[in-house]
């Protein structure tokens, strides 16, 4: 497999920076694509070991692109996660005034986190989708629009200067990322970890999804995402993307799987791997019967009891 991770391109989005904090990223060829499904698409096909996409953003929610990829495409697994906080500045070319813009350009999901100042600075602007906030950048240079929303630091790559910085209608707004790869081995668990699955109902049936998050809540595991995606099969026809607290080797997670692929009827690993969110010591005490060593205890008086030594 190629020394190379793919990323959200082109050069200058908050992805390359993100990538950028990864400690193994210095020993890379990092290569810039052009939208979420080839840099993915990458990895699968073997051009890259890994590629690295936003997931989730604390304003809008999940990235609906990199989520539909890990549904519907061929497997992979994600194996780290980043957060970066995002805050965006206006670019545009030199000597363009605000009463000179008429036309905005920035990934989708950068709309949702600039809405109010967009409204409230340049109510008549039109806003274009681009496939990133650099690409907008890119396309502002070229002349194509006359501002972008992207970092201030994609500013100099593209010939640009930043009208207005520290854009941002939600305070300490977060985009989270994830480095994903070919299935494999999940690595060793941290203590402050997550797992993520993607979850299929056999039918449509009044209690469905209560059943689904049963099998969490009654081994005391909490859910720090969930997300209904279409299947594509019509109207009313979901599956649902679940990040879980834990790892798949502590017996609570193992066991509420286990529940889950018996009841579902698909039931796709995404991976478990270390949180970005907190460190070791931060992590909540396990509610009460939930830990590892109540689960083994259980098990073990279960056997006893088979074998008539209770």
């Amino acid at each position: 497999m190629p020394a190379s991770y793919a990323y959200l391109g082109p050069e200058g989005t908050f992805t390359e920076v993100a990538l950028r904090t990864l400690p193994e990223a210095a020993t890379r060829e990092l290569i810039p694509y052009v939208s979420v499904q080839s840099a993915l698409d990458a990895v699968r096909g073997g051009e890259a070991e890994a590629a690295f996409v936003p997931i989730e953003n604390s304003v809008e929610g999940g990235i609906t692109a990199t989520l539909d990829e890990l549904v519907a495409g061929s497997p992979l697994m994600i194996y780290r996660e980043v957060l970066l906080s995002i805050t965006f500045a206006l670019l545009v070319r030199p000597g363009t005034q605000l009463t000179d813009i008429k036309t905005v350009s920035a990934h989708p999901a950068a709309q949702p986190q600039v809405r109010n100042w967009l409204r409230a600075n340049l109510p008549d602007a039109v806003w274009e989708s681009a496939a990133s906030n650099a690409d907008a950048a890119r396309l502002v240079q070229e002349g194509r629009y006359d501002a972008a929303f992207a970092g201030e630091f994609a500013a100099a790559r593209y010939g640009l200067v930043a009208l207005e910085s520290g854009i941002h209608d939600a305070e300490n707004a977060q985009t989270r990322f994830v480095l994903v790869g070919r299935p494999a081995r999940p690595a060793a668990p941290t203590g402050a970890d997550k797992t993520s699955v993607v979850l299929w109902q056999n039918d449509d049936h009044p209690g469905g999804l209560r059943d689904l998050l049963g099998e969490f809540a009654t081994r005391g595991i909490n859910l720090m995402l969930l997300q209904s995606r279409p299947t594509g099969e019509g109207i009313g026809n979901y599956c649902f993307c679940v990040d879980a607290e834990g790892h798949i080797s502590d017996r609570k997670v193992a066991e509420a799987l286990t529940g889950l692929k018996r009841i579902c009827l698909q039931v796709r690993f995404l991976g478990s791997y270390p949180r970005a969110d907190i460190t070791l010591d931060e992590v909540r005490a396990p509610l009460p019967g939930t830990s590892d060593e109540e689960f083994v205890a259980a098990s073990d008086w279960v056997a006893r009891c088979q074998d008539g030594r209770f």
